[in-house]
C-alpha cells in the first residue's frame, strides 16, 4: 500500500471523508466501532486514532443549531397556537431528540478529520526563559 501521508488531499476530500465517518487518512476504514465510540486503528491503513481529541466541540455545536432550530419552531408554535405545555413537550422533545442526536456522530467525524487535515494537535508552552 502507498504511503497515505504523502498523498495530498483536499479539503473538499476530507469534508466528505469526515461526513461520511470514514478515516481521515484513507477515507475507506471506518471510524466508529460503536455509535460515538471511536475504534482503535483503521482497519485498511492501520492509522492510530490515539492522537484523536474532539472534547466538547462536536456536542457545543449540535447544542447552538438545535437549540437555535428547536427555539425557534417552539415560539413560533406558541404565539401563533398558544398550545398547552403537554403539547409543547409532547412536539419538542422529539425534535431535540432527532436534531441532537443524530447529526452527532458525522459533526464528530467532521471535526476529526478537520483536526488530521490541518495536523491540529494539542498547545505546548516553550520555555523562553534565557539559559
Amino acid at each position: 500500500m502507498p504511503d497515505q501521508a504523502a498523498v495530498p488531499v483536499s479539503l473538499g476530500q476530507t469534508v466528505i471523508r469526515g461526513l461520511t465517518c470514514k478515516c481521515p487518512r484513507c477515507g475507506e476504514g471506518r471510524l466508529y466501532a460503536g455509535f460515538i465510540n471511536l475504534a482503535s486503528r483503521c482497519e485498511r491503513c492501520e492509522l492510530d486514532y490515539a492522537f484523536i481529541d474532539t472534547g466538547d466541540g462536536p456536542a457545543i455545536f449540535i447544542i447552538m443549531l438545535a437549540g437555535a432550530i428547536v427555539v425557534g419552531c417552539a415560539l413560533v408554535v406558541e404565539v401563533k397556537y398558544q398550545p398547552p405545555f403537554w403539547l409543547h413537550a409532547a412536539l419538542w422533545l422529539p425534535l431535540i431528540l432527532a436534531t441532537t442526536l443524530l447529526p452527532l456522530r458525522s459533526m464528530k467525524s467532521l471535526l476529526i478529520a478537520l483536526q488530521f487535515h490541518h495536523k491540529a494537535s494539542e498547545g505546548q508552552l516553550i520555555d523562553r526563559t534565557p539559559k
